[in-house]
């Protein structure tokens, strides 16, 4: 593959391997240090000898030089290896926090969440990023980006699933820098003054413009979308409204990203071309166009998504400055590298990152393939048909993370995006025109009823598309091989058509091949399956069994479980879903297992068993129950309350009896 000769791309994929090691790999903080500091050392001296840069050895150093770098970047931003983490001294019990909230997340019907940097912990210097919940009638509701907070409550870790395939938050949160979480049950101070931050002066713009358009004439709906495009706030779009925008393939739109900027970005290419005619033309333009793309970057609060966005356009902005076609690939990868070795190297793994630059480097490659397809000579349709091509690369670019992560592909993304995305301009540009007006109070009320109408139309084709149901193909299993496989597949076709030669079509073959062989693999598996589980679910009981592509569930409450048996059945590639009615006695195998719920009867006839589960809090003598069946493990599930479980989980570490808990240990699975 040409790319892969150039050195930016080579140095960026050696640093994401490196990366990917040191996520995946505990080496400490020692090693990475020792080694890098080593390999810098030959690496200076081979420099210094003037020896060939073209040379393997040289080469081999730079790629060892690079892997370290990436290893050691992610090491040093773990926890356990920060010494002034707060994770690394905090005891047991309560503690006072002070603390400065850098970021609020979309309040739950619980709780209102901020996200806030740790200053000190009982009055030591400490640091890291924590996850604080308030009651939603609290304090909670007042708080602003740049707050400070004085807190005395305990720490608690973020816990992962307790059910099999269900959506880790702990991880997710991970990748944010964040592993535990404060629950202000305790005294809270909020302190005058707090000093002041970038991030905070754009909240307080944003809060100041938000207050501005609430004085016109906007609707509801549409001014939620307003909110979302131009100021990065989704908190007030309604379910409904995520939900059509989802099923139509256009979520993307609801989140300032890439194509946000990416659209801003060939708008102000397009708004200073006049200026190349002067001289040094070209420079100013470059520095206009970075420059208000860091402004519209304040303007939407410096998201970790933003500024990854505006980092990798404002290289792309370099790349058309340079106006050299092939350097854009090199760009791109340079934009990556320093994303990833500077800002933040946990950013890899965070899905908006993944399907931007997915996105980008399909559309940078697979458009130009798609236009020499076909070069309509109508000028209208010349444009549809490269509107079509951008949709349709980009598409191609995240389809295989997009199955991975959400099982699901709208059929008629092309109908939306092919409406949509040109559209998306003009809503960009006028909202910012409506943005400045409002600020100045000088917004006529024609141009707000033009605008509103605009997203109106947008929001009415996206839920005319959404429920096209029919083309929109839910619950597809796909994993992490078939994620890689997938890739692979599209990039020898891509070289396959880019130039077809034996030997890439044998390469598409065996790529086929492979997705095929592991697909037949997974369905084989599947039919071999036999598992039973005890699921964990608040206030209900619930019990799984599968055996093969089949899935029986067992539950109190069959209203509450949808979630968890969609999760469990895309991953397990189960066929269908058998909803039975919870019985007191099965048999699974050669055991025996007993369920006693809130009426505490146990059979006459029952003098042994293999498995005893409770349900529901039964009322009854549990060490006479014990006595008298002799079960070999309990299990208690989260239908019952914490105080009897505690109870039983004495009782039974006094027996030397196993214990099982799902509200603390997760799904039991049946061995």
């Amino acid at each position: 593959m040409r790319l892969l000769r150039f050195i930016p791309i080579q140095l960026t994929l050696i640093l994401i391997l490196g990366i990917v090691l040191g996520h995946s790999f505990d080496f400490g903080a020692t090693l990475p240090i020792v080694l890098s500091t080593i390999i810098l050392v030959i690496f200076a001296f081979l420099f210094y000898l003037d020896v060939h840069r073209k040379s393997y050895g040289f080469a081999l150093v730079g790629a060892l030089l690079t892997l370290s770098i990436g290893v050691l970047s992610v090491s040093l931003s773990k926890p356990e290896h920060i010494p002034d983490h707060y994770s690394n001294y905090h005891s047991n019990g309560s503690h006072t926090w002070k603390l400065k909230i850098t970021e609020t997340l979309k309040p739950t019907a619980f709780s209102r969440r901020y996200i806030a940097a740790v200053h000190t912990l009982d009055q030591k210097r400490a640091t890291g990023r924590i996850l604080v919940n308030f009651p939603p009638d609290s304090l909670g509701n007042l708080l602003q980006i740049d707050d400070e907070l004085v807190i005395y409550s305990p720490i608690d870790e973020i816990r992962g699933p307790l059910n099999p395939h269900q959506f880790d938050y702990k991880s997710y949160l991970n990748n944010f820098g964040v592993t535990h979480q404060l629950r202000t049950e305790g005294a809270i101070i909020r302190l005058e003054n707090p000093s002041r931050t970038i991030y905070g002066r754009a909240a307080a713009l944003r809060k100041h413009i938000i207050a501005k358009l609430e004085m016109a004439q906007f609707g509801t709906a549409e001014l939620s979308i307003i909110k979302a495009l131009l100021l990065g706030q989704r908190d007030d779009i309604s379910e409904t409204t995520y939900s059509s925008y989802k099923n139509a393939g256009a979520v993307h739109i609801l989140a300032v990203s890439g194509l946000h900027i990416g659209i801003l970005l060939l708008l102000l290419q397009f708004l200073f071309k006049p200026l190349e005619r002067f001289s040094r033309g070209k420079t100013i333009k470059l520095v206009l166009i970075v420059t208000l793309l860091w402004g519209f970057a304040f303007l939407a609060g410096f998201t970790a998504s933003v500024v990854r966005a505006v980092t990798m356009f404002s290289f792309v902005a370099y790349a058309l400055y340079l106006n050299r076609p092939s350097n854009t690939f090199n760009i791109l990868a340079l934009s990556m590298f320093f994303i990833l070795l500077v800002i933040d190297p946990n950013l890899l793994f965070q899905v908006g990152f993944q399907m931007s630059y997915a996105a980008v480097f399909a559309i940078v490659w697979i458009y130009p393939l798609l236009q020499k397809l076909w070069f309509p000579k109508n000028l209208i349709v010349r444009k549809i048909w490269q509107l079509l091509s951008v949709s349709v690369a980009a598409q191609l670019g995240v389809l295989p993370i997009s199955l991975f992560y959400f099982h699901q592909f709208p059929g008629l993304f092309f109908i939306s995006n092919l409406i949509i995305v040109p559209v998306l301009g003009i809503i960009l540009g006028g909202g910012i025109l409506v943005v400045f007006l409002a600020l100045v109070n000088q917004l006529p009320d024609w141009l707000v009823t033009i605008y509103d109408t605009l997203i109106y139309s947008m929001n009415a084709t996206i839920t005319w598309v959404a429920q096209q149901e029919a083309f929109v193909f839910k619950n597809i299993s796909f994993d992490g091989v078939q994620l890689v496989l997938a890739y692979s597949i599209l990039i020898a076709l891509m070289l396959l058509f880019t130039k077809p030669t034996f030997k890439k079509a044998l390469l598409a073959g065996v790529a086929i091949l492979g997705f095929q062989s592991y697909r037949s693999y997974k369905v084989f598996k599947t039919q071999q399956t036999d598992r039973l589980i005890v699921l964990h679910q608040i206030r209900n009981s619930v019990l799984m069994h599968q055996a093969g592509d089949r899935l029986f569930v067992f539950a109190q409450d069959t209203s509450r479980i949808q979630r968890l048996t969609t999760d469990y059945r895309v991953a397990e590639h189960c066929t269908s879903v058998d909803n039975e009615l919870l019985q007191n006695s099965y048999h699974w195998q050669e055991h025996k297992l007993l369920r006693i719920d809130s009426l505490g009867v146990v059979p006459k006839q029952t003098k042994t068993v293999d498995y005893l589960l409770l349900t529901q809090s039964p009322k009854l003598n549990f060490e006479r129950l014990l006595d008298s069946i002799n079960p070999k493990f309990i299990i208690a599930d989260g239908s019952n309350y914490t105080s009897d479980v505690l109870r039983w989980k004495a009782s039974c570490t006094k027996r030397k009896l196993p214990f099982h808990y799902t509200g603390e240990k997760g799904a039991y699975v049946f061995r």
